[in-house]
């Protein structure tokens, strides 16, 4: 039997882990018989899959092998990325999205964020959005990425590149307040 000050701090715990994580807690008995939260994990409703285009970077890790950055990049801005990192793409990508474009970083921009097309309210992605794979993964088609990446000059996983993309499949999710992606699958890499 529980007692009324257990029932209140699952009751708080359950709140406070739908706030920061939006997940729906479920409570669930562990092997000693005490309540513990769980999360139940479901694809939202405002979820599709897509097949996308999508630029690789590689960057350095502490041991001396390569991480690699997955970026959606939204299509108005693509042309600008390209010759840049993913850092300096995503700065841009602010800048244009932001209502205080006076601040430093985006003055930085100079005369070539004046030329940048403002994003359509219906855009998919709305920002660019990036993932960052450490290997090695048990992604289906990670061999494929792995590949792009033992093979392609350096310098063209460096910065953003046309040549340096890949078609992967990926669960889209659409929020009120932010966008986001979970890579799937790779689907195929160009060859080098």
């Amino acid at each position: 039997m529980k007692t009324a000050l257990q029932i209140r701090r699952l009751a708080l715990a359950a709140i406070v882990a739908f706030a920061l994580f939006g997940a729906v807690p479920a409570v669930e008995r562990n092997l000693s018989g005490t309540a513990s939260l769980a999360y139940a994990q479901s694809v939202p409703s405002n979820s599709a899959e897509l097949e996308q285009i999508l630029f690789v970077q590689v960057f350095a890790l502490k041991d001396g092998k390569d991480g690699i950055t997955v970026s959606w990049i939204p299509q108005p801005i693509q042309k600008y990325c390209v010759g840049k990192t993913s850092q300096q793409c995503a700065t841009m990508d602010f800048c244009l999205r932001t209502t205080s474009p006076d601040v430093a970083m985006c003055r930085n921009l100079g005369s070539a964020f004046t030329h940048m097309p403002r994003y359509p309210s219906d855009m998919r992605p709305k920002r660019m959005l990036s993932i960052s794979l450490i290997p090695p993964s048990t992604m289906k088609g990670f061999g494929i990425l792995q590949q792009l990446v033992q093979s392609a000059p350096r310098p063209s996983l460096q910065h953003l590149s046309m040549t340096a993309r890949i078609k992967a499949r990926i669960r889209f999710t659409r929020r009120p307040d932010d966008d986001n992606f979970d890579l799937l699958e790779i689907l195929a890499a160009p060859p080098f």
